[in-house]
């Protein structure tokens, strides 16, 4: 979503670099830089003359002016601001002393509320919560079977005593749901209202009256935030209407250009609390100002991965892989339990994006094929246990039997093996120390910063035999015989490598080489 503004902040922030001491007119151009930046991402006028302001204040003060790289505090002045105007500090919910707590859902019609209403009860049944979803959405057509359908997905009670399409009164629904709550022991109780396609009396009556029925401990008014600029006009009409205390993001994962996202909080000076980011139900997290911050700056948003890494992936079972990476006995099996752990975090996409510095892998990213790794798992599934194992056992037969029983070509097995071969030699050289060669040792392993000292070759005796392939002789005479060539697959099979179109190209930021 945030794209666009990236692009244009990483260009305001390419001229500053470099410079001993910004003048003037430097600080000048960049704040104008970022004004067109926001600008241009639907963000509301009157925060942007804020944030451009408070920008220029800081950079012409004593922080900039004595710092020894001036541009990387610019930066920081911006992470700074973008947080203040996403809301600063995380805000969590606030639960009743006295079960159950009671979340009203407030927003316009296709807004995702009743989707939302799903997503957040899985959420808080991970938090050990006892969550009831209550359709009270009566007015549109299926929405009370929708709220059925979602909750069943997510192993969630659902209160409907009424059909919906125009039947039933929902501030009666509402009211009956905390009795129900009482009765069966859930101590969270979300209630799903109606939406309109825009603002009327009708809607904010009905809403207000549910509020009234009620008394819930927080409303959250859920935004689409693909809509721009009228989600602060629509945003202060459900302020005025509702008084709501909380903002949830839906359809993060969009196109659009994240105006709202940059906006309702500081016109509303409601925090945003959540965001939805995606189409399953697990994609719903709570809302970080300082991690979204980071992601809009292209400075990554690790602490997001590891949780999502802690929450899939099994400590122990991860050292036992380590421990047989580093002891040679590493197998295609052991690679396939990582890859469908690593599954369950998401797309590779969207996990490669919250790596620091991923931005100016942004094509290759975006052209990523999630479906290459499917065909990865395909094969190694065709094999036999022993042929996991045992790759080395993998001859000729067996590699067009494993191609026909995954679909995929035989080359495509090559390459899947001789890869894994080469990645799993050089990780066990990594971890010992020795580095990748030609390459420094990686930070934070033994010999880190130890570069491999490559051996002296002897210079070629005249009349030494010559390969009469020209390709081969070719790459013979650049001394890069054995070597992939450009345009081959990337590692396990992954294509593109050399075009820098594979995952292959990415060469890992330090942030995440120390972590390793």
């Amino acid at each position: 979503m945030f794209d666009n503004l990236q692009d244009r902040l990483q260009s305001a922030f390419k001229n500053l670099r470099g410079k001993g001491r910004l003048s003037e007119a430097d600080i000048d151009a960049t704040a104008a830089e970022i004004r067109v930046a926001l600008l241009e991402a639907d963000v509301a006028l009157p925060v942007v003359k804020e944030f451009v302001a408070n920008v220029k204040e800081r950079a012409r003060g004593a922080e900039v002016s004595s710092a020894l790289n001036p541009a990387q505090q610019v930066i920081k002045i911006v992470n700074d601001e973008l947080v203040s105007i996403l809301g600063g500090e995380t805000r969590r919910l606030n639960y009743s002393k006295n079960p159950p707590t009671v979340i009203m859902l407030a927003g316009l019609q296709g807004a995702g509320k009743t989707t939302l209403a799903g997503k957040l009860g899985l959420w808080l049944k991970s938090q050990n919560k006892s969550p009831m979803l209550v359709a009270a959405d009566l007015q549109r057509p299926n929405a009370v079977q929708q709220l059925q359908v979602v909750g069943k997905q997510a192993g969630v009670t659902v209160f409907a005593p009424e059909p919906g399409n125009g039947v039933g009164n929902p501030v009666e629904v509402a009211r009956a749901a905390i009795k129900e709550a009482n009765r069966t022991l859930h101590d969270v109780v979300i209630v799903d209202t109606a939406g309109r396609l825009g603002i009327d009396e009708e809607l904010m009556k009905q809403a207000s009256d549910i509020r009234d029925a009620v008394d819930p401990d927080e409303v959250l008014y859920v935004v689409d935030a693909m809509i721009g600029q009228d989600a602060v006009q629509t945003a202060m009409a459900f302020l005025e209407g509702v008084n709501f205390t909380g903002v949830v993001l839906s359809k993060l994962d969009g196109d659009a250009r994240g105006g709202a996202a940059l906006s309702v909080s500081s016109v509303t000076g409601r925090q945003i609390m959540f965001a939805s980011n995606g189409e399953k139900l697990t994609d719903f997290d709570v809302f970080h100002p300082d991690r979204m911050a980071g992601r809009i700056l292209d400075m990554g948003d690790m602490m997001t991965l590891i949780e999502q890494a802690e929450k899939v992936l099994d400590a122990e079972e991860a050292q036992k892989a380590a421990d047989k990476l580093t002891g040679g006995s590493f197998t295609l099996q052991d690679f396939l339990k990582q890859m469908e752990a690593m599954a369950k975090m998401g797309s590779m996409t969207k996990i490669m994006g919250m790596i620091p510095g991923m931005g100016q892998f942004k094509e290759q990213l975006e052209n990523f094929d999630d479906r290459e790794v499917d065909r990865i798992k395909a094969i190694i599934l065709s094999m036999t246990p022993a042929e996991r194992d045992n790759p080395k056992m993998i001859d000729g037969s067996r590699r067009t039997r494993i191609s026909n029983g995954s679909g995929t070509q035989v080359k495509d097995v090559n390459q899947l093996v001789d890869r894994f071969f080469d990645a799993r030699k050089m990780m066990q050289q990594m971890a010992k120390g020795g580095g990748v060669p030609g390459m420094p040792g990686m930070p934070g392993l033994p010999g880190a910063g130890r570069r491999p000292v490559a051996k002296q070759q002897p210079k070629n005796k005249k009349g030494k035999r010559v390969s009469g392939n020209p390709a081969k002789r070719a790459l013979e005479a650049k001394g890069e015989t054995g070597k992939t060539p450009t345009g081959g697959a990337g590692a396990f099979g992954f294509p593109g490598s050399g075009q820098g179109g594979g995952a292959g190209d990415f060469e890992l930021p330090k942030e995440l080489r120390d972590l390793m």
